[in-house]
Protein backbone atom coordinates (compact mmCIF):
# COMPACT_ATOMS: atom_id res chain seq x y z
CA UNK A 1 0.00 0.00 0.00
CA UNK A 2 2.74 2.24 0.77
CA UNK A 3 4.52 1.85 -2.65
CA UNK A 4 1.42 2.26 -4.57
CA UNK A 5 0.69 5.99 -2.09
CA UNK A 6 -2.62 4.41 -0.39
CA UNK A 7 -2.63 4.61 2.99
CA UNK A 8 -5.77 5.65 4.47
CA UNK A 9 -5.68 4.84 8.04
CA UNK A 10 -2.75 7.96 8.27
CA UNK A 11 -5.99 10.12 7.71
CA UNK A 12 -7.31 9.05 10.68
CA UNK A 13 -4.85 10.61 13.14
CA UNK A 14 -6.10 14.15 12.64
CA UNK A 15 -9.62 12.99 11.94
CA UNK A 16 -9.78 11.20 15.20
CA UNK A 17 -6.96 13.29 17.55
CA UNK A 18 -9.34 14.25 20.43
CA UNK A 19 -10.82 10.88 21.34
CA UNK A 20 -7.26 9.34 20.68
CA UNK A 21 -6.18 11.87 23.14
CA UNK A 22 -8.76 11.07 25.39
CA UNK A 23 -7.72 7.35 25.80
CA UNK A 24 -4.18 8.28 26.14
CA UNK A 25 -4.76 10.80 29.22
CA UNK A 26 -6.89 7.31 30.81
CA UNK A 27 -4.17 5.67 30.27
CA UNK A 28 -1.99 7.88 32.21
CA UNK A 29 -4.33 8.28 35.09
CA UNK A 30 -3.81 4.93 36.04
CA UNK A 31 -0.21 5.37 36.04
CA UNK A 32 2.27 7.09 37.95
CA UNK A 33 5.66 8.93 36.51
CA UNK A 34 7.66 8.35 34.60
CA UNK A 35 5.31 6.50 32.79
CA UNK A 36 7.82 3.82 30.89
CA UNK A 37 8.41 2.43 27.51
CA UNK A 38 6.23 2.75 25.20
CA UNK A 39 5.94 0.49 21.93
CA UNK A 40 3.70 1.80 18.84
CA UNK A 41 2.91 -1.70 16.58
CA UNK A 42 2.92 -1.12 12.96
CA UNK A 43 3.97 1.86 13.34
CA UNK A 44 4.10 2.89 9.73
CA UNK A 45 5.83 6.44 9.09
CA UNK A 46 5.27 6.97 12.53
CA UNK A 47 1.78 8.48 12.93
CA UNK A 48 1.65 8.36 16.72
CA UNK A 49 4.67 7.43 18.00
CA UNK A 50 6.13 10.58 18.74
CA UNK A 51 2.90 11.88 20.37
CA UNK A 52 3.92 8.99 22.89
CA UNK A 53 7.50 10.64 23.14
CA UNK A 54 6.34 13.94 23.76
CA UNK A 55 3.54 12.75 26.42
CA UNK A 56 6.85 11.40 28.60
CA UNK A 57 6.77 7.53 27.14
CA UNK A 58 10.26 5.91 25.97
CA UNK A 59 8.73 5.59 22.80
CA UNK A 60 9.60 2.73 20.33
CA UNK A 61 7.72 1.92 17.00
CA UNK A 62 8.37 -1.10 14.62
CA UNK A 63 7.00 -2.07 11.51
CA UNK A 64 8.30 -4.44 8.99
CA UNK A 65 8.25 -1.89 6.31
CA UNK A 66 11.76 -0.19 5.75
CA UNK A 67 10.24 2.90 3.71
CA UNK A 68 7.49 3.42 6.41
CA UNK A 69 10.02 3.53 9.14
CA UNK A 70 12.59 5.58 7.09
CA UNK A 71 10.25 8.36 6.44
CA UNK A 72 8.87 8.09 10.38
CA UNK A 73 12.85 8.54 10.58
CA UNK A 74 13.53 11.49 8.77
CA UNK A 75 10.73 13.11 10.92
CA UNK A 76 11.44 12.04 14.20
CA UNK A 77 11.40 13.92 17.23
CA UNK A 78 14.58 13.94 20.00
CA UNK A 79 14.24 10.28 21.85
CA UNK A 80 12.41 8.44 19.36
CA UNK A 81 13.15 5.08 18.34
CA UNK A 82 11.89 3.22 15.41
CA UNK A 83 12.56 -0.41 14.28
CA UNK A 84 12.62 -2.27 11.35
CA UNK A 85 10.70 -5.38 12.67
CA UNK A 86 7.74 -7.65 12.18
CA UNK A 87 4.98 -7.49 15.04
CA UNK A 88 4.68 -11.33 13.90
CA UNK A 89 7.98 -11.81 15.30
CA UNK A 90 8.74 -9.21 17.92
CA UNK A 91 11.84 -11.39 19.41
CA UNK A 92 13.70 -11.25 16.37
CA UNK A 93 14.23 -7.23 16.86
CA UNK A 94 15.25 -7.69 20.40
CA UNK A 95 13.37 -4.78 21.30
CA UNK A 96 13.57 -4.99 25.43
CA UNK A 97 10.67 -4.79 27.67
CA UNK A 98 7.29 -2.48 27.66
CA UNK A 99 5.27 -1.00 29.82
CA UNK A 100 2.66 -0.11 27.18
CA UNK A 101 1.97 -1.29 23.83
CA UNK A 102 -0.39 0.62 20.84
CA UNK A 103 -1.96 -1.19 17.96
CA UNK A 104 -3.70 1.20 15.67
CA UNK A 105 -5.00 -1.04 13.40
CA UNK A 106 -2.34 -3.47 12.35
CA UNK A 107 -3.73 -6.51 14.44
CA UNK A 108 -6.85 -6.62 12.26
CA UNK A 109 -5.18 -7.21 9.15
CA UNK A 110 -3.73 -10.79 10.06
CA UNK A 111 -4.96 -13.84 9.75
CA UNK A 112 -5.77 -16.08 12.68
CA UNK A 113 -2.28 -17.41 13.07
CA UNK A 114 -0.06 -13.91 12.62
CA UNK A 115 -2.83 -12.76 15.16
CA UNK A 116 -1.64 -15.08 17.21
CA UNK A 117 2.41 -14.96 16.88
CA UNK A 118 1.65 -11.28 17.61
CA UNK A 119 -0.12 -11.68 20.85
CA UNK A 120 2.91 -14.36 22.03
CA UNK A 121 5.33 -11.41 21.22
CA UNK A 122 3.51 -8.74 22.97
CA UNK A 123 2.98 -10.84 25.66
CA UNK A 124 6.54 -11.87 26.20
CA UNK A 125 7.84 -8.19 25.94
CA UNK A 126 4.95 -6.76 28.50
CA UNK A 127 6.38 -5.72 32.07
CA UNK A 128 3.92 -7.09 34.46
CA UNK A 129 0.98 -4.73 34.61
CA UNK A 130 1.81 -3.45 31.24
CA UNK A 131 -1.23 -2.63 29.23
CA UNK A 132 -2.69 -2.79 25.32
CA UNK A 133 -4.69 -0.13 23.89
CA UNK A 134 -6.18 -1.37 19.98
CA UNK A 135 -8.09 -0.04 17.53
CA UNK A 136 -9.33 -2.50 15.08
CA UNK A 137 -12.14 -2.87 12.70
CA UNK A 138 -15.36 -4.98 13.52
CA UNK A 139 -15.31 -8.09 11.18
CA UNK A 140 -17.86 -6.99 8.35
CA UNK A 141 -18.86 -8.60 4.62
CA UNK A 142 -15.95 -6.47 3.94
CA UNK A 143 -13.02 -8.02 5.71
CA UNK A 144 -11.30 -9.46 2.93
CA UNK A 145 -10.87 -5.68 1.82
CA UNK A 146 -10.27 -3.82 5.06
CA UNK A 147 -10.03 -6.35 8.19
CA UNK A 148 -11.18 -6.45 10.75
CA UNK A 149 -11.61 -9.03 14.13
CA UNK A 150 -13.98 -9.73 17.18
CA UNK A 151 -13.64 -9.43 20.91
CA UNK A 152 -13.13 -13.61 20.80
CA UNK A 153 -10.08 -12.90 18.88
CA UNK A 154 -8.65 -10.32 20.59
CA UNK A 155 -8.62 -12.08 23.51
CA UNK A 156 -8.10 -15.19 22.27
CA UNK A 157 -4.70 -13.64 20.89
CA UNK A 158 -4.27 -12.34 24.17
CA UNK A 159 -4.09 -14.97 26.93
CA UNK A 160 -3.10 -14.07 30.41
CA UNK A 161 -4.65 -10.61 29.51
CA UNK A 162 -7.40 -9.13 31.19
CA UNK A 163 -9.75 -7.26 28.74
CA UNK A 164 -10.95 -3.81 30.70
CA UNK A 165 -12.72 -2.13 28.02
CA UNK A 166 -14.32 -2.28 24.73
CA UNK A 167 -14.99 1.79 23.67
CA UNK A 168 -16.64 2.54 20.15
CA UNK A 169 -14.08 4.40 18.15
CA UNK A 170 -14.27 7.73 15.68
CA UNK A 171 -15.77 6.76 12.23
CA UNK A 172 -15.48 10.81 11.01
CA UNK A 173 -12.40 10.70 8.58
CA UNK A 174 -12.46 6.91 7.61
CA UNK A 175 -13.75 7.26 4.53
CA UNK A 176 -15.38 4.50 3.09
CA UNK A 177 -15.86 1.56 3.11
CA UNK A 178 -13.75 1.87 6.44
CA UNK A 179 -16.13 3.91 8.44
CA UNK A 180 -18.82 1.02 8.13
CA UNK A 181 -16.10 -1.20 9.95
CA UNK A 182 -17.70 -0.94 13.45
CA UNK A 183 -14.11 -0.18 14.89
CA UNK A 184 -13.89 -0.62 18.66
CA UNK A 185 -10.77 0.21 20.99
CA UNK A 186 -10.05 -2.47 22.90
CA UNK A 187 -7.54 -2.34 26.30
CA UNK A 188 -6.37 -4.87 27.87
CA UNK A 189 -4.14 -5.56 31.14
CA UNK A 190 -1.29 -8.10 31.30
CA UNK A 191 -2.08 -10.09 34.27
Amino acid sequence: MYRLGFTPWERYRAAAAESISDLLDREERSRTRPWGRALDLGCGRGQYTPELARRGWQAVGVDYVPDAIAAAQRQAPEGVTYVVGDVTDLSASNLGTFDFFLDVGCFQGFDAAQRLAEGRGVSALANPGATLLMLEFGPTRMRRLVGGVSQAEVQDAFPGWELVDVTPAETAGLGWPMNRTAPQWFRLRKV
